[in-house]
């Protein structure tokens, strides 16, 4: 099938002038600030895009670049359906990895539709309010509260239905540039209900908040490449070989200590190069920090 390519400066007016058309949409990208999608209709391709030369998706992972950041908070962009992204990790460690502050200020039904992506991790945990969601082959739609982490393992099928208003979730992705693909096909919930599946290697995961800190089960769920915990006291953190060591603050105040000392606060989110040791000082009763470390990737 041939592509033609249509250039716009307005990428949402153009997505409805050709729906109107008959064109359905297949693809959109990126997920925190879309510029570019492909819509088909009857053998026809096309790609609107408002950046004709930016990089586009591939399958090779884009070399990981470590560094030392806090992310104390910014504005909030408008990205795909009606949601709002905050970026946690400016630079996005060469591109390897995209962390978000997701929003739904409205709450209520959410634009969404049954999508998949390529890529080679991906969670979400909620920090403030409930989303209801539902996923390939895992039963029927169920809700997610603050402190309730899924894994989104590769090319799994799934959809955001409704969320509370004020809605806040953490996103993670690898890598951080990487396809929203519509599945037009699928219904879910799906028929079939298989919680032990493999997609890509990696299991499905939900991990209900049970009132208290500790791990989640993520370590498992993706054969040693993920590990997700919260942490709620001061403590000393041992180096990590891997590459991603990200924090992000729940709740509640703290100090980071790694060349120097750092006030966190909530919604602070840092990273911290692999190999290196640091801590959690001085630690409100409240606090929770949401901890995610990755292997080293191919």
């Amino acid at each position: 099938m041939s592509e033609r390519e249509i250039i716009c400066e307005d990428l949402d007016l153009a997505l409805d002038d050709l729906k109107r058309q008959g064109f359905r949409l297949d693809v959109i990208y990126p997920a925190d600030e879309p510029h570019s999608a492909v819509l088909t209709r009857a053998g026809e391709r096309v790609r609107v895009t408002m950046q004709p030369d930016a990089p586009r998706p591939t399958s090779d992972l884009p070399p990981f670049v470590p560094e030392f950041l806090i992310s104390r908070g910014g504005p909030s962009g408008e990205g795909r359906a009606g949601m709002f992204y905050r970026d946690l990790i400016p630079g996005r460690l060469g591109g390897r990895y995209v962390a978000s502050l997701i929003t739904i200020p409205d709450g209520g039904p959410v634009a969404d539709w049954v999508h998949f992506h390529r890529v080679s991790f991906q969670m979400i945990a909620v920090r403030r309010g409930w989303v209801r969601v539902v996923y390939e082959d895992q039963g029927d739609p169920f809700v997610m509260n603050p402190g309730d982490v899924v894994l989104q393992p590769p090319q799994i099928r799934h959809r955001v239905l409704e969320s509370s208003p004020g809605l806040e979730v953490v996103e993670i992705g690898c890598p951080a540039l990487h396809e929203t693909l519509a599945d037009h096909k699928l219904e879910l919930p799906t028929d079939r209900i298989d919680r032990d599946r493999l997609f890509g290697g990696q299991r499905f995961l939900r991990h209900v908040a049970g009132g208290t800190a500790g791990r989640t089960g993520m370590a498992e769920a993706t054969r040693g490449l993920a590990s997700v915990q919260i942490l709620a006291s001061a403590t000393d953190v041992p180096s990590h070989d891997g590459e991603l060591v990200f924090g992000f603050v729940l709740e509640g105040r703290a100090e980071l200590e790694f060349e120097g000392r750092h006030e966190l606060g909530p919604s602070d989110a840092f990273v911290i190069p692999p190999g290196q040791p640091w801590r959690i000082g001085d630690a409100s009763a409240d606090f929770r920090l949401l901890h995610v470390t990755t292997s080293r990737l191919g």
